[in-house]
């Protein structure tokens, strides 16, 4: 098993890792819409939250040697389902004609009063 630590990234503050690697999966932690660098929210609008949390998943790909197109099963928990036409049309512009297993699961609140999470479960390119 390998952590994975994103060289641009800080250490998260809770007890978690941004990604885990094994056997030739990555495991990708939930991924928030923030800034890579500083760590801070956005709490802009949906489609901006929803591109910033999928590079921030692809950020972690990337470290773990995958990418978006190595996406096996996405999970994305948004803060209101009525958002969800916004999200999915930012979703479907990023992941093109790929298109993996996914879970949208509605919840009342997420950290920071952001309206998105995502986490990813993908496959390493070379396991293939």
């Amino acid at each position: 098993m390998k952590v994975i630590q994103p060289a641009d990234q800080p250490t998260p503050k809770g007890h978690y890792s941004p990604g885990f690697e094994h056997n030739g999966l990555v495991y990708v932690s939930g991924q928030l819409p923030m800034d890579l660098k500083t760590r801070e929210p956005f709490a802009g609008d949906i489609e901006t939250q929803t591109e910033l949390a999928l590079r921030n998943v692809e950020a972690v790909l990337e470290e773990a040697g995958s990418d978006l197109y190595h996406v096996l099963q996405m999970t994305i928990y948004v803060s209101d389902i009525e958002l969800w036409g916004k999200v999915n049309e930012v979703y479907a512009r990023m992941m093109g004609d790929h298109r993996p297993a996914r879970a949208v699961i509605p919840v009342k609140d997420l950290h920071f009063d952001t309206k998105i999470e995502i986490a990813a479960i993908a496959a390493v390119r070379q396991a293939l």
